[in-house]
């Protein structure tokens, strides 16, 4: 668990080094064991008069992308400092209007033990092609906590049920 003194130190330490063309907004940091995570805010794009949502979402996925080749040199040689500094690996994102992009970053492996409801759960995500394994669906619950989990799995686990049921009457039967 990362203290508020070592968070507020990664903090400043980040809003010192990150240049001030890259500062839209405050630099926002998410720190845990593994992983530093620098969230960058920048300026929306300007679309013309008329742009539907397509055109907006594309030039905004367009100027995340010339931003994360713009400065990869830069972003790559102050991770380095910081990866040294505070022992963790650094990954970036930024956020263009409602479009987030989330650059290269640590996929950690964590280890847990399920009773039977729980790996059931996993099962029934597996099953249904949610996921393709186990972990996959650990994951995306994890994702999920607080979001829909039982009305959603129930409605998941019916529908299953209906799939199956129709199956059972097909021609094949």
């Amino acid at each position: 668990m990362i203290t508020n003194d070592a968070l507020e130190r990664v903090r400043g330490w980040f809003t010192g080094r990150v240049p001030d063309e890259w500062q839209h907004q405050p630099v926002d940091v998410v720190v845990d064991r593994e992983e530093i995570t620098v969230r960058l805010t920048l300026p929306d794009v300007e679309a013309s008069e008329g742009a539907g949502e397509a055109e907006v979402d594309e030039a905004r996925a367009g100027r995340a992308k010339a931003f994360r080749e713009d400065t990869r040199g830069r972003r790559m040689s102050i991770a380095r400092e910081a990866e040294h500094r505070f022992d963790r690996k650094v990954s970036w994102q930024v956020t263009v209007g409602d479009r987030t992009e989330l650059f290269t970053h640590v996929a950690a492996p964590v280890m847990t033990r399920l009773r039977q409801p729980q790996r059931q759960v996993l099962d029934t995500l597996v099953d249904a092609g949610v996921a393709r394994s186990r972990s996959e669906a650990l994951a995306w619950c994890v994702r999920l906590v607080g979001q829909h989990e039982d009305d959603w799995l129930g409605e998941l686990r019916q529908a299953m049920s209906q799939v199956a049921d129709v199956r059972a009457k097909g021609p094949a039967a």
